[in-house]
């Protein structure tokens, strides 16, 4: 058998021994590299003669994949796969294998921390505290209005695998729900026991909506000016899905002229958010750095599970996930 070279193009982790030492017990010639923002001219010169590709944010874009004359598998280090052309990789026929099942349980804890921060004000709360420790008295203004969760109406704009577990992980806070996903099945539906709405009732009739879509074509700035303007003042909106997803703009006014109360926020246009990201100087936003995903657990989950997808192209089989455009 030809001798297969695997390629990665950037990577998070502290080091990539162990995959060095899998890779090596398997016969694969493995080489790695941080391209996440170099020029499209290195990122070919690494991966053009791969047969395996392996992308953490790094774009792979048609004019990269244009050059692949041997790579049979692309994978996506993550969940979601918009730093990759899918239409090119398609067009080239190379599938792309994404790993959607590594962290559905952190993004979905992290999605309930943010609720619970916002709606607690939490942020607030420790502004206030560092002050009435140099004044020696409380200002409670800054807290006023907090509302008790139990009754309220969460919205979940998105109701897969991260979702769905929102949905069921706070059944018992006494939330309702309204649920807006035009991709999920009448079985799937009946599973969870839900009705699904249109994305505008969820803004307009949520006191928290929380975002878990995908960014394509069609979901790029679907939190849109109109869409905040139908939210109540006192609602919150959490994104741990992705940046693009939220009109950042549209989202700074709303916090900053108080047409919303506040907002959780996990996911950037940029990736870390460029220094002048109208979010970063607002009260009422509670920002975490893209850290959603991670727990050690899902950090060694995506490694074992990118290994699997490697020994089953291997033995000739297909990926367990494979992006299509």
């Amino acid at each position: 058998m030809p001798e297969i070279r695997l390629v990665v193009t950037d990577y998070v982790e502290s080091d990539l021994d162990w995959e060095a030492a899998e890779l090596s017990r398997r016969g694969i010639q493995f080489s790695f590299h941080q391209l996440r923002t170099a020029p499209p001219e290195r990122v070919i010169e690494a991966t053009r003669a791969a047969d395996i590709v392996i992308a953490n944010f790094t774009p792979i874009t048609s004019a990269v994949v244009s050059t692949w004359t041997k790579c049979k598998l692309a994978i996506r280090h993550g969940t979601g796969f918009d730093n990759y052309d899918v239409a090119a990789l398609d067009r080239a026929g190379i599938p792309l294998c994404y790993i959607p099942d590594y962290c559905t349980e952190e993004v979905a804890e992290h999605a309930i921390a943010l609720i619970l921060g916002c709606s607690r004000r939490l942020v607030s709360g420790g502004a206030m505290t560092r002050e009435a420790a140099t004044q020696g008295k409380w200002d409670f203004s800054r807290l006023v209005p907090i509302y008790r969760m139990s009754g309220q109406t969460l919205g979940i704009l998105g109701c897969g695998r991260i979702g769905s577990r929102v949905h069921q992980k706070l059944q018992s806070f006494g939330f309702k729900f309204l649920i807006c996903d035009p991709y999920l099945s009448e079985e799937r539906k009946r599973e969870l026991g839900i009705e699904l709405v249109a994305a505008e009732r969820v803004f307009g009739a949520s006191d928290i909506v929380t975002i878990h879509v995908p960014l394509n074509s069609g979901t790029r700035h679907i939190v849109s000016e109109r869409m905040l303007s139908l939210m109540k003042r006192t609602a919150y909106l959490v994104n741990t899905a992705r940046g693009p997803v939220v009109d950042t703009g549209a989202l700074a006014r709303a916090l900053q002229s108080g047409a919303i109360a506040g907002a959780g926020i996990d996911v950037y246009d940029s990736d870390p958010p460029a220094a002048d990201c109208p979010l970063l100087d607002l009260p009422n936003a509670l920002l975490t750095p893209h850290s959603a995903w991670y727990s050690e657990d899902a950090a060694w989950a995506i490694r074992e599970l990118i290994m699997l997808e490697i020994d089953r192209f291997l033995v000739g089989l297909p990926p367990r996930y494979v992006a299509g455009s």
